[in-house]
C-alpha cells in the first residue's frame, strides 16, 4: 500500500510549497465577499499564506491576493484580514 499524499499549496507570501492544512486560506465567496476560511472546506476561490503576517504583507504588497482572488480588495477588507491572520496566529 502507497503513503497517503498530503496536499500541498503554495503560500503567496514566501512562495513555498507548504502541506495544506499549515496553512491559512482566503476566500473570495461566489458573493463576492472575501474572508479567512480555517476549516479550508468553503466553497470559493482560495488563496494560502502561512501563518507568519510576514507573508500576508509580503503578498498584500506586491498585490499577489487580489491577483490570485482575481478581484480588487478595499483597504476595510484587509484590515480586517490582517486582524484574522495575528488572531489565528495565536492559535
Amino acid at each position: 500500500m502507497s503513503p497517503k499524499k498530503i496536499p500541498q499549496r503554495m503560500c503567496l507570501g514566501c512562495k513555498q510549497m507548504k502541506p495544506k492544512k499549515e496553512l491559512i486560506r482566503v476566500v473570495r465567496a461566489p458573493d463576492g465577499s472575501i474572508f479567512i476560511d480555517l476549516t479550508g472546506k468553503k466553497s470559493g476561490r482560495g488563496a494560502y499564506f502561512c501563518r507568519d503576517p510576514k507573508c500576508f504583507d509580503k503578498a498584500l504588497k506586491e498585490d499577489r491576493l487580489s491577483k490570485a482572488l482575481d478581484c480588487s480588495i478595499d483597504k476595510d477588507t484587509i484590515e480586517r484580514l490582517k486582524e484574522e491572520v495575528i488572531e489565528s496566529e495565536a492559535l
